[in-house]
């Protein structure tokens, strides 16, 4: 499963709020039967100022998301079942989220 993979939520109950999910998990780790994700939320849902280095943003599908790095998770393989594309172009920034989130920097 490729590193910074955009993937459909398939849960009807939560995908409304989080319509994607992004894999940020290394490559090097496919052997687990999970992947850490960043859940996706429409911009329109978060009205206001947000931290840019936590939370950036990223067009897709017409649509302004954000990337919700502070809601981290972990889902089964099982959950990933729609890839949508590849966000790969965003490396740099989900990687200073993480770092921001996790070290402050």
């Amino acid at each position: 499963m490729p590193q910074f993979t955009l993937y459909e939520n398939s849960n009807p109950t939560s995908r409304k709020t989080y319509p994607y999910f992004v894999d940020v998990q290394n490559d090097i780790l496919d052997d687990l039967n999970t992947r850490l994700v960043i859940p996706l939320t429409s911009a329109a849902q978060l009205p206001g100022t947000r931290i840019s280095t936590l939370c950036p943003t990223i067009a897709w599908d017409d649509e302004l998301l954000v990337l919700l790095t502070h809601q981290m998770t972990n889902v089964p393989i099982s959950a990933l079942k729609a890839p949508v594309g590849s966000i790969e172009s965003m490396r740099d920034s989900i990687v200073a989220a993480i770092d921001f989130l996790v070290t402050g920097i």
